[in-house]
């Protein structure tokens, strides 16, 4: 069969398609751990923002797709059921698929939209694998009367049935280390121009999981609290692919790295003893690790090729910390005590081996205050390299959801501005559009802060494209407001109304 894989074209603010366009790994990956008589395209809609139709016309034309699967997020939900409505119309019998975190954890979103045939929920390689057989196996014996019991017995599978979706059981969790996933099918891939700063990027995954309980974290309320690593030598595999299809930076995508600190640490000695160490590396971590093991961590990394590290600071206050259930994973531990915040020591190792730091912060919790706001934003703009500060947002299904509501913060329902920096809740102190509007504020400068040294990196790309990636950092500036002619309060109305217009666009 032929089989159709679409990402979302809705991108985040912090990662301007300008400057960031990333491949969707698990797209790759169940491309490549279905069976190989199918013949399966990728397309990361991300890449063709203004030619979303278009391209979609055409690759239901060339593909001639039987099965189109779509990779959802919360805020893409609508433009999902916009793209699962276009494939209908064009190609009728087409059976269209969701998977994803938002198909995974409010599955009851899709009971309304009958262009949609299947969900996959949590882990998707073995549970599309299986579907594709049921579907491939009724097409052969022609009794399509039959499909509802072969498709009963997939777990993970919800399917449509004239009462509704029925929803199968879970999937189990794929021990990695034990259960290795075959690599992923980067051939698959049908466009192209995946970079970062000018340099081609592709994604690799080492790990899933984490054994955390963050109250935002909406991958434990899919998966459960566990970790499960590669072994060494498949992530190697890995890394050559895509290096072997052009990567010259790799964006290790892992849920939480740094539970296993050993193991880093031998993966970062692996890459450096394989000779992949002239590729540019970027990570997510935990301050608490880095704290406590960076003056051995950090040069492994340098060496391995890391140059930005995504930190997981999430509050450097420490009520804010605890409504997130993150004070474990952001604590300066000695001899089994707590000493206080892991962040500046974290922030230190990195700094002084060379690498950046990309600054987690959620701002606008239940009981912040414009000074607790304010406190944080401070602390980025002296710490971070490039913020990526965000608003708590009621994800389906997480504690955090549950919480904002039984107080009555939720402001705003319309979940395609869940993206994490727009603010749907407030605080018992501080209403939503002023949280938001302080964020927006500092960050724009933050970002300026960091231009000279993504130019050292990227001197051609930051020439070419320094105008376009300023007028998205300062969308909404016009010469009045330069010249001081408005506030900053009527810049940051008119970047709304920028930002919700593009959102709109691009969704339809």
């Amino acid at each position: 069969m032929n089989v159709l894989l679409l990402s979302m074209p809705d991108s985040f603010e912090h990662m301007p398609t300008v400057a960031i366009r990333m491949p969707n790994g698990a797209l790759a990956s169940l491309a490549g751990n279905i069976d190989s008589h199918h013949h399966v395209a990728i397309a990361d809609l991300v890449l063709v923002q203004s030619a979303v139709r278009r391209t979609l016309e055409r690759l239901l034309h060339d593909e001639q797709p039987d099965v189109v699967g779509l990779s959802v997020m919360t805020f893409q939900r609508a433009t999902a059921m916009n793209v699962a409505r276009l494939v209908r119309t064009l190609r009728p019998a087409a059976r269209i698929v969701a998977g994803g975190y938002d198909p995974s954890l409010a599955p009851e979103a899709y009971e309304g939209s009958a262009d949609i045939d299947f969900l996959v929920r949590g882990e998707g390689e073995r549970t599309l694998c299986a579907l594709l057989r049921a579907i491939e196996t009724d097409r052969e014996s022609r009794q399509p009367d039959a499909e509802p019991g072969r498709l009963a017995g997939i777990p993970g599978l919800s399917y449509r049935t004239a009462q509704g979706f029925a929803h199968n059981t879970a999937a189990p969790v794929i021990p990695l280390a034990s259960e290795s996933l075959r690599l992923p099918n980067r051939d698959a891939r049908v466009l192209r121009g995946y970079t970062l700063l000018g340099r081609r990027v592709d994604v690799v995954e080492t790990s899933r999981g984490c054994t955390f309980d963050c109250s935002f974290c909406s991958i434990i309320e899919m998966r459960g609290r566990n970790f499960h690593p590669y072994p060494i030598e498949r992530v190697l595999a890995d890394i050559g692919d895509a290096r072997r299809h052009g990567a010259e930076a790799i964006f290790l995508v892992d849920d939480n790295i740094t539970l296993d600190v050993e193991r880093f640490a031998r993966l970062c000695e692996a890459i450096v003893d394989a000779g992949f160490n002239d590729t540019d590396y970027t990570v997510q971590a935990m301050t608490a690790p880095i704290a406590q093991h960076g003056a051995r961590l950090a040069p492994l990394m340098r060496k391995a090729g890391f140059r930005y590290v995504f930190l997981g600071i999430e509050n450097i206050l420490d009520d804010d910390l605890k409504f997130l259930r993150a004070r474990a994973k952001n604590s300066r531990r000695e001899k089994g005590r707590t000493i206080g915040n892991a962040s500046i020591e974290a922030i230190e190792h990195l700094h002084r081996h060379g690498m950046y730091v990309v600054g987690g912060l959620i701002v606008g919790n239940p009981d912040d205050t414009r000074d607790s706001i304010e406190t944080n934003l401070r602390f980025a703009r002296q710490y971070v390299d490039w913020p990526y500060i965000q608003h708590p947002t009621p994800y389906p299904r997480t504690p955090m959801t549950q919480d904002f509501r039984d107080r009555g913060l939720i402001v705003d329902e319309d979940v395609s501005h869940y993206d994490g920096t727009t603010a749907v809740v407030r605080s018992e102190h501080v209403q939503a559009d002023e949280i938001e509007f302080l964020r927006w504020r500092a960050e724009r400068w933050m970002k300026v802060r960091h231009m000279p040294a993504a130019f050292a990196h990227s001197p051609g790309f930051v020439l070419r494209h320094s105008v376009k990636m300023l007028a998205h950092t300062f969308a909404g500036t016009t010469l009045k407001s330069l010249l001081g002619l408005e506030s900053d309060q009527t810049v940051f109305t008119r970047y709304r109304q920028l930002r919700r217009l593009q959102r709109a666009y691009i969704s339809h």
